[in-house]
């Protein structure tokens, strides 16, 4: 149990460290493509597309990353997800989460 809760303890604090490191500014910038269908304000005008202002960044990433890896798949985002790096994952997330 002890060394759980350490595992989990250093987990999050990785976790932490990669959200602070990214930068919101690169991820507007970015987020040129996501506009058209996220809104310009992360409000989607589309009722099937989700709004993506003030999403938890680590929930972002996680969908992001499931949609670049092939392990969530999605006609429109799939391809969208495919040349992003974590980088850019974290970036977007940092900037859509702040929103």
């Amino acid at each position: 149990m002890k060394r759980t809760c350490i595992t989990l303890a250093i987990m999050a604090i990785a976790s932490a460290g990669t959200a602070l490191a990214a930068d919101p500014e690169a991820g507007k910038a970015k987020s040129a493509t996501c506009v058209a269908c996220h809104g310009a304000d992360g409000i989607s005008p589309n009722p099937l597309w989700p709004n993506l202002a003030g999403q938890k960044d680590q929930y972002l990433v996680k969908q992001m990353k499931a949609f670049r890896d092939g392990d969530r798949k999605d006609p429109l985002m799939t391809p969208m997800a495919a040349g992003l790096s974590d980088e850019d994952i974290a970036n977007l997330a940092a900037y859509y989460s702040g929103l």
